[in-house]
């Protein structure tokens, strides 16, 4: 339903928190053994994220080249020359981004932000770009959605499979394992915000029942799912009246 034969799919994970609380190496397999199933050549699926010593040190095996899916960060193919632009955001895009993928599928993880609150799908993001750092005040807000709405990232975004097998509920982005839970799941989703509001909901549920207080009262609730939502950005809802959580 998502892809076609033909198409270079791209297959953003998430490896900054090493091999505690990265993106899960078997859910990816599976995930392209699933886009095989469809008809889509190995080799035109690339596994990536921004650093590749970041990638083998949470797991994953670099591969360059030859019949098999691709495998690598940014570092080894460099950002591109021009900014796109959205808003307050002004960014240089990773080339796997622009010239190695047509479709892109999201796969994060389900975890805390010291900053932003919370780091899921619309942050995961960050690792496109040359220069997230520059879009961590005010909790990333409207950095996030302002990101999210470059037409690069806009048009390719397929599907979010989030890695939610390991959560962390407290201390992140770094991986802390005091602050870590065994969550067993996975959360998909064409929504990005939709499922942020989720996964944000399912982290303050661990908090509560670790005694924490809320994101709110920490002064770090995750606003930039909002703006998202708003009607400048239009990237999904956030409306929990108009979001169907389907358990399996």
């Amino acid at each position: 339903m998502l892809v076609r034969p033909g198409e270079l799919v791209g297959l953003k994970v998430n490896a900054l928190g090493g091999r505690g609380i990265s993106t899960n190496l078997q859910l990816v397999e599976a995930i392209c053994e699933r886009l095989q199933e469809t008809g889509i050549k190995a080799a035109d699926i690339v596994v990536w994220d921004r650093d590749t010593d970041e990638m083998e040190h949470a797991g994953f095996h670099v591969a360059e080249g030859g019949n098999r899916v691709q495998c690598f960060g940014t570092d080894r193919v460099d950002y591109e020359q021009d900014l796109a632009m959205h808003g307050s955001v002004g960014s240089r895009l990773s080339k796997i981004l622009t010239q190695r993928s047509n479709v892109l599928i999201n796969v994060p993880v389900l975890k805390d932000h010291d900053g932003a609150g919370v780091t899921i799908a619309l942050k995961n993001m960050f690792g496109v770009i040359h220069n997230p750092n520059k879009y961590h005040p005010n909790g990333c807000n409207p950095y996030v959605a302002d990101l999210n709405m470059l037409p690069e990232i806009r048009t390719r975004m397929r599907l979010t499979i989030c890695d939610a097998t390991t959560a962390m509920f407290d201390g992140g982005p770094a991986y802390k394992p005091e602050s870590s839970w065994k969550n067993n799941a996975l959360m998909a989703s064409q929504d990005p915000v939709a499922l942020d509001y989720t996964g944000w909901q399912i982290i303050e549920r661990k908090r509560a029942e670790m005694g924490l207080k809320t994101l709110e009262a920490e002064d770090r609730a995750p606003r930039y799912i909002a703006t998202a939502a708003d009607a400048q950005h239009r990237l999904g809802t956030n409306d929990p009246m108009r979001i169907s959580v389907v358990e399996a």
